[in-house]
């Protein structure tokens, strides 16, 4: 089960690669400051993964609007992530979490994932200025996408 709403978010530095070389992305850097999306997703260039990336690309203003900002979260490394997004066109900034570290924190692992391994699994997160988990959500499947609506209403309030 995914941490709870109410939950004080587990702080994290993660690594993402950008045009600079890789680069640190502390969570808290954005308590007092902006609200945070996290989308854990299970593997770079997979179907329902490059979907939820390239749909949240797509509509990325849409979120920012309210005042987010929006990460997607995979065990895969920088380097992977990179390519994935650069073939894929995905704008999100996305994390590395090939320790698992992070999506063991928000107790999001899907354990054996078509055989190859533990990745994360699919979910969402809402994260206040204050640190605090606003929304949680871990999808049924790795197939089935987290309820983007309730996402952004729950950045609305």
């Amino acid at each position: 089960m995914p941490l709870v709403v109410g939950a004080k978010a587990p702080d994290f530095t993660l690594k993402t690669k950008t045009a600079d070389g890789l680069k640190d992305v502390r969570l808290s850097d954005n308590f007092g400051k902006k609200q945070t999306v996290l989308l854990f997703f299970p593997l770079a260039y997979t179907g329902t993964c490059t979907q939820e990336m390239c749909d949240i690309s797509n509509g990325l203003s849409g979120y920012t609007g309210l005042g987010a900002e929006v990460y997607g979260i995979s065990v895969d490394s920088p380097f992977a992530q990179e390519a994935w997004a650069k073939s894929s066109k995905i704008t999100v900034p996305l994390l590395s979490d090939l320790n698992k570290t992070v999506t063991k924190a928000y107790d999001v692992v899907f354990p054996n994932l078509a055989g190859v391994g533990d990745t994360s699994a699919r979910a969402a997160f809402v994260i206040g200025r204050d640190g605090v988990i606003k929304y949680a959500e871990q999808t049924p499947t790795p197939k089935d996408l987290p309820n983007f609506n309730a996402v952004k209403a729950a950045l609305a309030k």
